[in-house]
């Protein structure tokens, strides 16, 4: 890991500069740079194919750029592993579902606790007197995400009979396990019916405004990033075309074109 970049911008919570990733002659990442500020929720859109998912695989250490580079609070963390990036408390949630099946909802939240276990033998031999204490701490954490996104009702349930508005909700507990300054969500509203999508903004602003979250949400709903993001980002073919405040880039004539394949003036 790098050094803490000196003279940076305190507000600054991630950057990423000029990032490049490519698969053999596809280019899915194409010199894109854009500044996650702390405390805003962030929206990054795009066309199927666009380059969003690789661009959070590239910030959370599952593909390196092959150029660029990637800095959180000021020190770069570019290509280092997921676990580490998990330790540094950048936290994500997946584009497609990715509980353990077969396990209940409290297990799976327990999960999201595991980058501060201290797992070993002499620990579990001596339970009562070493690891108990700790145990019940990591419970504490967890029993207050469940009260928090209203899953009492489904605490002791199997994740696999869950409706998919209420596993996507486990997903951002177990997420949340993790205590993350910057949570990365991947389509969280993906295959949510109205109400789900509604409940699921609501649990995102009070990750937000009560938990002090700072948030990078991909979703294809424009009308859900318009209302709760404070600002957005718009990948097409690996490019970045448009940056700022939701209203304004929606209407951008390059945001226009790659939507729909019209300019402005010809929609």
């Amino acid at each position: 890991m790098g050094p803490v970049s000196k003279g940076g911008d305190a507000s600054v919570l991630l950057s990423c500069h000029g990032l490049h990733r490519w698969f053999g002659g596809v280019s899915a990442l194409d010199g894109v740079s854009m500044r996650i500020m702390r405390g805003e929720i962030f929206g990054l859109v795009g066309p199927n194919g666009s380059g969003k998912t690789t661009l959070v695989n590239v910030i959370t250490g599952f593909y390196p750029p092959q150029r660029g580079r990637v800095e959180f609070e000021g020190r770069d963390i570019t290509g280092i592993r997921p676990h580490r990036v998990t330790s540094l408390r950048i936290v994500r949630t997946f584009q497609n579902i990715a509980l353990f099946r077969g396990m209940s909802v409290l297990d799976n939240i327990l999960l999201g606790r595991h980058v501060y276990m201290r797992p070993g033998a002499l620990r579990t031999a001596l339970y009562w007197w070493l690891a108990r204490k700790e145990e019940v701490a990591h419970r504490r954490v967890v029993e207050d995400i469940i009260d928090f996104l209203q899953l009492e009702s489904v605490r002791l349930d199997p994740v696999d009979v869950l409706p998919i508005g209420l596993q996507k909700r486990v997903e951002l507990a177990r997420a949340l396990a993790a205590e993350p300054k910057l949570l990365i969500l991947d389509e969280p509203m993906a295959g949510m019916n109205m109400e789900e999508k509604e409940y699921m903004a609501r649990f995102v602003l009070d990750v937000h405004y009560e938990r002090g979250v700072s948030v990078i949400m991909i979703e294809h709903q424009l009308d859900v990033v318009m209302g709760i993001c404070d600002r957005m980002a718009v990948l097409n073919y690996g490019e970045k075309i448009a940056e700022g405040v939701p209203r304004e880039v929606v209407s951008a004539p390059d945001v226009v074109k790659a939507y729909t394949g019209l300019r402005r003036s010809d929609a």
